[in-house]
């Protein structure tokens, strides 16, 4: 049987940029133009550690029937292999629900240690996007900055979203 180590997380993506960099006059602040509403979007993504292949799932909300929906599409796509999944603890993770869900596809869940994100490739892919792609800027609507999000993470090549994401580095610990 083939099998794949996949690393998950996901992320908050909001309409409100985070704002990074900004000019103005010296002692005068800096205007910085925002709608009045911060609609917010999840994403949960996995990245194949051996191949850079990735897979993201928008959601409206992140609770455990969400990352269950996330979890049938890992399935979806790696029927009849053996996945290994690397994630934190997240409640929606480790609920009863989720759990058992990933028991019933065959996917192992294998835990990071608590409040290690450094340790998670896809937080790494997840900043880069988001400077790359929402920092300074604001989208005319949630619905454009998901898809500028993807065309951007999707446009990697399999090689650069490893390299974005430390797994090529010298010192990735998961080969140390």
């Amino acid at each position: 049987m083939r099998s794949v180590v996949l690393f998950e997380d996901e992320t908050d993506l909001l309409l409100f940029p985070p704002l990074r960099a900004a000019w103005s006059v010296r002692g005068q602040p800096a205007e910085v133009p925002i709608s009045g509403a911060n609609a917010k979007r999840v994403l949960f993504g996995a990245i194949n550690v051996h191949t850079g292949n990735r897979l993201f799932l928008e959601q409206k909300r992140h609770r455990g029937e969400n990352f269950r929906a996330f979890l049938d599409l890992v399935h979806w796509h790696y029927r009849g292999w053996h996945v290994a999944m690397v994630l934190d603890e997240d409640s929606s993770h480790t609920a009863h629900a989720s759990t058992g869900l990933a028991d019933e596809l065959d996917i192992e869940l294998l835990w990071l240690p608590k409040r290690s994100p450094h340790l998670n490739p896809m937080d790494h892919l997840w900043r880069h996007g988001k400077e790359n792609i929402c920092a300074n800027w604001q989208y005319p609507s949630i619905e454009d900055e998901i898809e500028a999000f993807l065309v951007y993470l999707y446009g990697l090549t399999p090689r650069e979203a490893l390299e974005k994401a430390g797994i090529l580095s010298g010192n990735f610990w998961l080969y140390e």
